[in-house]
């Protein structure tokens, strides 16, 4: 059960080691979230912005994908830089397409879901921008519907999280197909299910207090994050390489 905090601070040490390349990589996402919350607004999609934000914690895995590379280059010795972040993903991007198409799914199934509830409690009638989320979290029905909401949710992102938290890493590392990530994920999570519950619980407190700040600490949490579930694929995933005759 400590190992989860060794994991956060082996990436906060990274984020020292290479404050710029981080900053720049996590202003990225930064922007490319303030981007799509204004798209949702200015369109008035008011009633999904919700599910939209919580819907980060299916791509988030995707999102760290550059974060592994730098991790890399700090193990190999080299200096960090943005080459590292924006181009580590090539050697293995046809079976980190398949796992983005996997986490893609969650996504969808996600906002489907999330836009069925809605539909559930409040009908076809979208309520205006100045009462919708009044009344989510002034109302019984509202609270209900947040409730029902938060349970479905917390159960599709801890399916994503347990075939994807060292699957992506794994991918990085190895020249394995995508389903041979997956099952590296899954047994990692079966064999430490209390540090890896622990692990999910302490990502989603970072990412919510990102997203809280009007996502600016986001640009600090991601790369952290990232860093942290590269050092937690090494401490979890161990590969039995073939003896040689």
């Amino acid at each position: 059960m400590d190992n989860p905090k060794s994991w956060l601070l082996a990436g906060v040490e990274d984020f020292r080691r290479a404050p710029v390349v981080s900053l720049a990589y996590g202003i990225f996402w930064v922007g490319l979230s303030l981007a799509v919350t204004a798209g949702a607004v200015t369109m008035g999609f008011w009633h999904v912005l919700l599910p939209l934000i919580a819907g980060f914690m299916f791509i988030g895995p995707l999102v760290a994908v550059g974060t592994y590379g730098v991790s890399q280059a700090i193990e190999r010795g080299q200096t960090p830089h943005l080459g590292h972040a924006l181009g580590c993903w090539r050697p293995h991007a046809g079976q980190l397409a398949m796992m983005g198409l996997m986490m893609m799914i969650f996504f969808l199934a996600w906002i489907r879901l999330a836009t069925l509830l809605f539909a559930l409690f409040f009908g076809m009638n979208v309520p205006n921008v100045d009462t919708i989320y009044l009344s989510l979290f002034t109302t019984l029905q509202g609270l209900i519907m947040l409730a029902v909401g938060t349970a479905i949710g917390g159960v599709l992102a801890f399916g994503a999280f347990t075939i994807s938290v060292v699957a992506i890493p794994t991918l990085m590392d190895r020249d394995l197909t995508f389903m041979e990530g997956i099952e590296a994920s899954i047994r990692s999570v079966a064999h430490n299910f209390r540090p890896m519950l622990l692990w999910a619980a302490i990502l989603t407190g970072c990412v919510v207090a990102g997203v809280l700040t009007f996502y600016i600490g986001l640009a600090l949490v991601l790369p952290v994050l990232g860093y942290a579930s590269w050092h937690a694929y090494e401490d979890l995933v161990r590969f039995e390489e073939p003896e040689k005759s």
